[in-house]
Parts: structure tokens; sequence; C-alpha cells
């Protein structure tokens, strides 16, 4: 959240908290927040996505006033998402999407998963690799150690390394930036997914580093989880914005109060889909060395 985005939230929050908020309203709102933090965007790249003002977008995002269908549309399709989704009711679109969501409805999540690989196993679009593996991919926000920690542990396994963002680029013939820039965040997931599938199909042995957002799409995620064993490395928020400020680059503005709350509900978001991962390894206040060893490890029991 920029210095903008902070002063549109100062302002509109009490005004909302003030003022009786529709439970339908203010639900799509905490959607939509939901939905933006889940694929790391800004209020301001998705307000000027959709072309509707940031206090707009603000007043959307905390329940207060009623949104035409239209803007709604706009801001579906800046989030990438089906309007159906914002809203939180994709599964009333056929009697057969009813009838299953009543079978899935309370089950745990435990439960959710096993449905899940089956059915990706029934309509062979998410059967599970024998070989996933010796196909290790680090999954986390930045500055969790994936580019660190996936080459000291494809050395100490003697597998090659890759950084799927460097994949990405070489499948686009230009920078990550320069795909968002040019592109879109579609153009860039469809790269992305590209990369992954090629890497998969040329190596049977691997240690991938994955971008942060790559759970932001399910098919991606699908694809990663089917091919490899996953490992997330966590952090705190401040340890992740700390070693990214170390790493020399300032733009996530490590002092600002605004971007910590960014940042934390960005990896709020994102958490229940790094969850999926095999194996979790928490490298908060922990040496380089002592998080290598966990995640060496960890990985070695699992391959055992």
């Amino acid at each position: 959240m920029n210095k903008r985005e902070g002063r549109a939230a100062q302002a509109e929050a009490p005004a909302g908290a003030e003022q009786p908020r529709d439970a339908l309203l203010a639900a799509l709102g905490e959607r939509v927040r939901s939905l933006r933090a889940r694929r790391g965007l800004t209020r301001k790249a998705v307000a000027q996505a959709a072309g509707v003002s940031e206090r707009h977008l603000a007043n959307l995002e905390y329940g207060i006033g009623n949104a035409s269908i239209l803007v709604l549309q706009q801001v579906a399709g800046a989030l990438h998402c089906s309007l159906a989704e914002m809203v939180g009711d994709v599964t009333t679109s056929s009697p057969e999407w009813l009838l299953i969501r009543e079978l899935l409805e309370n089950r745990s999540e435990a439960d959710l998963r096993r449905v899940r690989v089956t059915i990706g196993e029934l309509l062979g679009t998410g059967a599970i690799d024998p070989g996933r593996g010796r196909r290790i991919a680090l999954i986390g926000l930045r500055g969790a150690g994936k580019s660190t920690l996936g080459r000291m542990l494809a050395e100490a396994l003697d597998l090659p390394f890759i950084e799927l963002s460097r994949e990405i680029e070489k499948v686009a013939g230009c920078s990550v930036r320069e795909i968002h820039d040019l592109y879109g965040t579609n153009a860039y997931r469809r790269y992305e997914r590209r990369a992954l599938e090629e890497t998969v199909q040329i190596y049977g042995e691997v240690v991938i580093a994955t971008p942060g957002g790559i759970v932001s799409d399910p098919a991606t995620f699908n694809e990663l989880l089917a091919h490899c064993t996953t490992v997330w490395l966590q952090a705190s928020p401040e340890e992740h914005m700390g070693r990214v400020a170390a790493q020399g680059d300032l733009r996530p503005m490590a002092a600002s109060k605004e971007a910590m709350e960014d940042l934390r509900r960005i990896l709020d978001g994102r958490a229940a889909f790094y969850s999926k991962a095999d194996l979790r390894v928490d490298t908060s206040a922990k040496s380089l060395q002592q998080a290598f060893d966990l995640l060496r490890s960890s990985v070695q029991a699992a391959l055992a």
C-alpha cells in the first residue's frame, strides 16, 4: 500500500465505521481486498487497470456505497478473475456445480485435498507425477531465501538449479518488468505457466526457485503441486522486508508503515495457498547456515 492509498484508507475507514454497512457490500469489499492482496497488487494499480478512481475502489473495499455492475465487472477484469468469483458465488452457475458444492460443503482441508487430487487424476489434468519427488520447488514471498537457499540445496543434492523468473524471461524474450509493463499481468501468468511446463518436461531432477506470486494462478499452482515436491519457506513480514532491502532493493520502502501493512495483507492472502506445500521450513530468526541445514534435512527426510 503506497502513501496515497494509506491516506485514502485513513479517510474512508472512519466514515465507513460511522455508517451502518450492508452485510453483502461489506463481504464484497473484503473479497476484493483479499483478491487484490493474493495477487500482490496495489490499490492504485487495480484502480488504474479498472479505469476507476482510487477513492471509488477504496469505497468498494470498505463496503461504502453500492458500486454498479459495470464497475464491478471492470474491477474483476483488473483482478483477473470472473465477476462470479469476485462476489464469491461461482458455484451457482449450474445444477451440477450446486450438487458438487453440497457434497464438498463443511469438509475438512484434508478431505478437499483428496478430492482435488482425485478429480485431477480422473480428468487427466492434475494427476500426480510419480517423478515429482526429485523436483524440489521452493515457494514463498520475496525475501524468503528461495534463490540463495535453492542454489545451496541444489549443490548439496547435486541437482541443477533453475530460477523460474529467468526462464519466464527467456520464454518472453524480455524482462519480467517489461512483461508487466508491455503486456500486463495476464500475459505474465501465461509465460509463467509455459516456463514451468517446459522446466518440468526438461528436468526430471531439479531445484526450482519460484516467483512469490505463482500461487495466484490456480492452474499454474496445480501444475506445480502435481509435478514437484513443494517447500514453503516461511518468514515474518519484517524479515521478508528486511532481506529484500538488504539486497539493495529499496522499492518496498522498509521504513513505511503502509508498505508493511500491505506486505502483511499479501502474506495473509497467500498463506492458505502456500500451506498446500508438501513441506514447511520456517527461516525466521535463523542464520543462513541454520536455515539451509533445516531445509536440507527436511528435504532429505522427505526423499528418503
